[in-house]
């Protein structure tokens, strides 16, 4: 499946559509058509497709990436 990673929001962050393998796991934000932030978000684990959404042409953004607990050396 192609990466739609062209279009940006106002935050220029990339935009992931529906369907897409989500690149890390977190919090995603659904944003509008045309780019406005809907403060709706659903988590996701990397590797697992964005969940569909209510309206064609909405994506997602990665607004809160998970934190890997590890030990510092």
């Amino acid at each position: 499946m192609p990466v739609f990673q062209k279009e940006k929001t106002m935050a220029s962050k990339p935009v992931f559509r529906p369907g897409q393998e989500a690149p890390r796991s977190g919090q995603w934000e659904q944003i509008g058509p045309r780019g406005g932030r809907t403060g709706n978000e659903r988590t996701v684990t990397r590797g697992e497709p964005l969940p569909p959404t209510p309206r064609p042409g909405m994506g997602y953004i990665l607004v809160d990436p998970t934190k890997h607990g590890g030990r510092s050396k």
